[in-house]
């Protein structure tokens, strides 16, 4: 059984269809799906969503592209909602300097205060990080003190070198999606340089769709095509593909059952 790490059920190309994916889950080999706030709407979706769902759990989060639009009263929903046992992470936090949606100083500003807040509400981190890794790893080495729960990079798209600082002196866990599937990602270097402790499964439905369905939407269904890739890449069987990154999740995301 595998565990999505990373989904948007709140996106409303998949919200709709929630109640047919919830109980698929178990003819799709999902043990638990892990959905994932990137504003206060979607935050509040993705709570009512793992409300309803018993293997459906939820983060909550501002995320870069909508720092600019980030509020007090945000901080303070999240904060009166983190005890809620379906709650297993503040993300998706960090920065994207590939689109710049939001001001980078803004963008900086909100990422410091969610890692501040995570660690306040002793709770793990997941990561959204493109094109700003320099900057990204500046900023940790300054706040790790509010590191105390662990991180999750999550679809993980820089190089070796910064995986191995990432790993090394932040202990970092790796989640890998649907790229790992196509055909020009080389990824397997980068991979097999991550300890198998850190590694993840996500596929950040309904993005990032691996082959042979790229370019549709995609589902927590496809879970089992990224872990094909990975069990490749590890030349390891899938089912110990499946139990290794089911310990590594659960020992992240310490409210997962």
């Amino acid at each position: 059984m595998f565990i999505d790490v990373h989904a948007h059920l709140n996106d409303r190309r998949l919200a709709p269809q929630a109640d047919a994916i919830v109980s698929n889950m178990e003819e799709d080999s999902l043990l638990a799906i892990i959905n994932t706030g990137y504003d206060r709407p979607s935050s509040e979706l993705g709570l009512a969503l793992a409300s309803k769902y018993p293997n459906v759990y939820t983060t909550l989060g501002i995320h870069p592209h909508d720092a600019k639009d980030a509020k007090a009263k945000d901080f303070d929903y999240f904060r009166e909602n983190a005890n809620n046992p379906k709650v297993v992470a503040i993300g998706e936090i960090g920065l994207d300097f590939y689109y710049d949606h939001s001001d980078r100083a803004v963008q900086k500003e909100v990422f410091v205060q969610q890692l501040e807040l995570a660690d306040a509400l002793g709770l793990p981190v997941v990561f959204h990080l493109r094109d700003a890794f320099a900057e990204f790893e500046k900023i940790i080495a300054q706040n790790k003190c509010y590191l105390n729960n662990g991180g999750l990079l999550h679809c993980y798209s820089g190089s070796k070198e910064m995986a191995q600082v990432f790993s090394k002196k932040y202990d970092f866990y790796f989640s890998f999606g649907g790229a790992i599937t196509f055909k020009n990602a080389k990824k397997e270097d980068i991979i097999n340089s991550i300890p198998r402790e850190r590694l993840l499964l996500e596929t950040d439905c309904p993005y990032m769709t691996p082959e042979p369905h790229r370019g549709k939407v995609n589902y927590p269904k496809y879970i089992v095509l990224v872990a094909q890739k990975l069990a490749i890449v590890l030349n390891l069987p899938i089912q110990e593909v499946a139990r290794i990154t089911e310990n590594n999740a659960k020992t992240l995301f310490k409210r997962l059952r």
